[in-house]
């Protein structure tokens, strides 16, 4: 892979002022126009260092590698969120042609709360735009190990549901502990599927959890998972809803704490995910991990309320977090026992059932999930998927899903499957994702028309 002698980050920022849940909706454009005007202020977009790119459309067939979308792309989407996704894409093309050194794509809507299946909007999110970059950086550059580390103060369900089954993709979230926020979920018992056991990592976080915390968790668990995992690229969902201001969680991260977590993360590229504070955080959050991405000294960037000293870790809340890396290392050090051991207990077919709300449209969720475990491949995916809002049905769908490197009988296999529900009215929908191939077939049976991308 080409990398930039230059050194230059490469900024992309798409506020979407043509989008929002509603004008006073947390999630509104205001969120990057604070963070533009500070930038400019501080002159930093004039520096050498820094590039600015412009944003673009992502294409449908980005959103349909990496989703299920119900009843269709195109039915999911705004231009808003092809732009947002659109604009990682840029970021990606540009490190990979070696441009620039590393990217931060401050764009909207977030995206790390939307799994495989598409239905509507949760958790503000309709398509996630990390995963179709990371997606798109393993089909045009030929990536095979990638880390995903997630700051975000909100577990990031949706990243971890579409890589569950996928060894080559680290996936890491810390959060503030779901018991206490939404969604809800992101526990240290939520490991990946049979095959990729441990490749997802949780560190659940107690309200309250200062600098202090998330760097201990950063320095003995993350960094050095990052060092053993070997990643071909570390991508970086950049939350900043952890700090001490935002008024949809309860922790105490600064911006300094921001500015130095990527500095020492040192992630290849960024992608903005929530943070609601959008005066007086937003502004010096994003500052500083800029500064930090482009090497520059980021030790002057304060908030105005800012007070050293101010937030103090309890040592009931200093051992909790210790005992939870602990643990995660022990797992993390058992990983390949751990995927020995499940495949030994299982069949042909690894099967599990969920159900997944919509908090934003009030969407239930229902899916049966079979993944085949192959003794020459990763196996095919299917999941029956049915969506209700109030006591009536919405959409059901079935979805079939091949991985890369499929074999010749799990491809003939995902293709039968694909074929014997064509027709069967017992689903509204069918779908077929080819990974190697890299084609993505829709099939709608009431209409009996079926669409490629």
């Amino acid at each position: 892979m080409a990398r930039s002698k230059t050194g230059k980050t490469g900024l992309i920022f798409f506020p979407a002022f043509d989008w929002a849940i509603s004008p006073t909706h947390p999630e509104r454009e205001e969120r990057l126009l604070y963070t533009r005007d500070q930038i400019f202020e501080e002159g930093l977009m004039d520096l050498p260092q820094i590039e600015e790119y412009k944003p673009r459309l992502a294409e449908m067939k980005d959103v349909a590698r990496v989703h299920f979308c119900v009843p269709d792309v195109e039915a999911q989407v705004t231009e808003a969120h092809l732009i947002a996704a659109g604009s990682t894409l840029t970021l990606a093309d540009a490190m990979e042609k070696g441009e620039i050194r590393n990217g931060f794509a401050l764009v909207r809507p977030p995206g790390h709360h939307s799994m495989r299946v598409v239905h509507g909007n949760r958790g503000f999110c309709n398509v996630n735009n990390m995963a179709i970059m990371v997606e798109y950086l393993r089909t045009k550059y030929g990536h095979k190990r990638i880390a995903i580390v997630d700051t975000d103060v909100h577990h990031g369900d949706g990243s971890q549901d579409i890589f569950w089954h996928d060894p080559n993709v680290l996936f890491i979230s810390f959060h503030q502990d779901g018991r206490t926020l939404y969604p809800g979920s992101g526990f240290t018992n939520e490991m990946g599927g049979p095959q990729a056991l441990a490749r997802t990592l949780n560190v659940p976080l107690p309200p309250g959890t200062t600098d202090e915390g998330i760097h201990y968790v950063l320095d003995e668990l993350v960094l050095p998972i990052l060092k053993d995992f070997q990643p071909d690229l570390v991508l970086n969902s950049a939350g900043q809803d952890n700090h001490y201001t935002d008024p949809l969680a309860n922790m105490r991260f600064s911006a300094q704490g921001y500015a130095l977590l990527n500095e020492k993360l040192s992630p290849d590229l960024c992608v903005l995910e929530g943070g609601y504070a959008i005066e007086s955080a937003l502004p010096y959050v994003n500052t500083g991990i800029i500064q930090a991405m482009a090497g520059l000294d980021y030790s002057h960037v304060r908030e105005p309320d800012f007070v050293p000293g101010r937030f103090v870790q309890s040592q009931e809340m200093t051992r909790e977090i210790e005992g939870t890396v602990q643990h995660l290392q022990e797992i993390w050090e058992e990983r390949d026992a751990l995927v020995e051991g499940a495949l030994a207990e299982l069949g042909d077919f690894y099967r599990r059932r969920k159900r997944i709300f919509y908090d934003t449209d009030m969407i239930n969720e229902s899916q049966e999930e079979a993944v085949r475990i192959c003794p020459d491949c990763a196996g095919y995916m299917t999941i029956a998927s049915s969506a209700q809002r109030g006591y009536g049905i919405l959409n059901s769908a079935y979805c079939v899903s091949l991985p890369r490197g499929a074999c010749s009988s799990c491809r003939e296999d995902a293709r039968e499957e694909y074929e014997e529900h064509v027709g069967d009215r017992k689903f509204g929908y069918v779908y077929l994702q080819d990974k190697d191939r890299d084609t993505f077939r829709s099939f709608n049976n009431m209409t009996r028309t079926q669409k490629n991308y």
